[in-house]
């Protein structure tokens, strides 16, 4: 029988298969680069809508960072003011009495309304604040830098459109030849809006703050710690060191898993029928509020408790276990603090995702408008995102800057909580 033998490949063949393999990797190359070019788009877009982002707030909220403030000639009146009555007193007359002396021609009922409507009513309390810490000044005439009304704030800042009918204008044409000659005699300039940050919510948006906010974010934070992180820490330990591999523990993994996926909105709607109908718990009070994030919360930090806990090397467990330590020694001791540093920045994620949590505290009464700054756990109380979403739904435009001044507010301490859980990270994160 004859044997076919099969030519070897020439030159010419050889060629054809580099030119099939070229054209292949040209092609490769090119999805590649087009692979690149979009993944480059992408962070470019979203870089450029996040400074979109963050410039329409910062825009519509830096000028909450000033108030507005007219300086007053109060006469603290014998008449009126005497040792007995100094906490009662009519100071809102004083107040009024003092622009009287200032713009002595106006006599209409009309037109006083208007004239005192260029202060704010929380004036008399900065009068009566003068008069109850320095008795002496009755008698005396004193000039008092008083907050003006948001109207003339907004003014001063450029909010209002003067182009526009007076009658489709807040301000009147006699308020701006009154605001005109305010700022010709120097009674009238812009100053660190402190009243910001150290007051409570008001009806008024020149006197209204975010210290009332921020208190209760502060005990609401502090309850979901003390609670979530002890339980969060005990419970990954638990189940990644000493639970048996079975079907219970396989069931309670995946339903902490599905738990960190589940709207906020659900705890509130379980903290409201638990902890307040049930047990009837105070409403509005950070108590509350801090059980109902515990709850949110404690599935991100035992996922995040398990994974660092994983990340511990074998070796480190069988060494300790070698040298007589007993399965509870060698957890306490070896494995959860080189943890550690996993478990922390979980938890600050977790922390800061519940500081910016508004949908489950509106379920358990947290929406309610408090103008007290709580003093304890079971005060009255909002948080801060809370009172965001108040001010947002209030039509004064200068409750808008207060809104966006409150939003720069809450981001800067997400930053800073995200920032601490990166550095901490980047510290103490060993790579083994």
């Amino acid at each position: 029988m004859n044997r076919i033998s099969t030519p070897p490949p020439g030159p010419a063949r050889e060629r054809r298969a580099i030119d099939t393999v070229n054209a292949s990797l040209a092609r490769r190359y090119g999805r590649e680069r087009r692979f690149r070019f979009y993944g480059v788009g992408a962070i470019v877009a979203s870089m450029v809508f996040l400074a979109i982002l963050f410039g329409s707030i910062i825009s519509r909220g830096y000028t909450a960072f000033q108030q507005t403030f007219i300086r007053l000639d109060i006469f603290f009146d014998p008449a009126v003011l005497s040792p007995e009555t100094l906490a009662t007193a009519d100071y809102s007359g004083l107040v009024k009495q003092s622009l009287l002396r200032m713009f002595p021609d106006v006599t209409a009922r009309n037109e006083k309304r208007k004239l005192y409507g260029l202060v704010s009513s929380g004036a008399a309390f900065k009068v009566r604040g003068m008069a109850l810490n320095s008795p002496q000044t009755i008698g005396q005439t004193l000039p008092v830098w008083v907050p003006a009304d948001d109207d003339i704030d907004m003014l001063m800042k450029g909010h209002f459109d003067l182009d526009v009918p007076e009658a489709q204008r807040r301000i009147k044409d006699v308020q701006l030849a009154w605001f005109e000659r305010l700022q010709n005699e120097d009674r009238i300039e812009k100053r660190f809006n402190r009243i910001f940050f150290t007051a409570g919510d008001s009806r008024e948006p020149e006197l209204a703050g975010i210290h009332g906010a921020l208190m209760g974010s502060f005990y609401t934070l502090l309850v979901t710690l003390a609670l979530s992180f002890p339980i969060g820490i005990a419970s990954a330990v638990y189940l990644e060191e000493f639970a048996p591999k079975n079907r219970w523990t396989d069931l309670i993994e995946v339903n902490i898993n599905n738990l960190a996926a589940v709207p906020s909105i659900v705890f509130g709607l379980l903290g409201l029928a638990v902890f307040l109908n049930f047990f009837g718990l105070p409403r509005s009070a950070p108590l509350v509020g801090g059980l109902v994030l515990t709850l949110m919360t404690l599935p991100t930090i035992i996922i995040a408790g398990r994974a660092s806990l994983q990340s511990v090397p074998p070796s480190i467990r069988e060494a300790a276990l070698g040298v007589g330590a007993s399965k509870m020694q060698m957890v306490l001791h070896h494995v959860l603090p080189l943890a550690l540093p996993g478990i922390l920045t979980g938890t600050i994620i977790g922390m800061a995702r519940a500081l910016g949590e508004s949908a489950p505290l509106l379920m358990i009464g947290m929406v309610a408008f408090i103008v007290d700054v709580p003093q304890g756990f079971t005060d009255p109380a909002t948080v801060l995102p809370v009172q965001i979403f108040l001010w947002a739904d209030s039509p004064e435009r200068a409750f808008v800057e207060r809104t966006s001044a409150a939003t720069m507010v809450l981001l800067a301490f997400l930053i800073v909580m995200n920032a601490t859980a990166v550095i901490l990270r980047k510290k103490f994160e060993r790579r083994w």
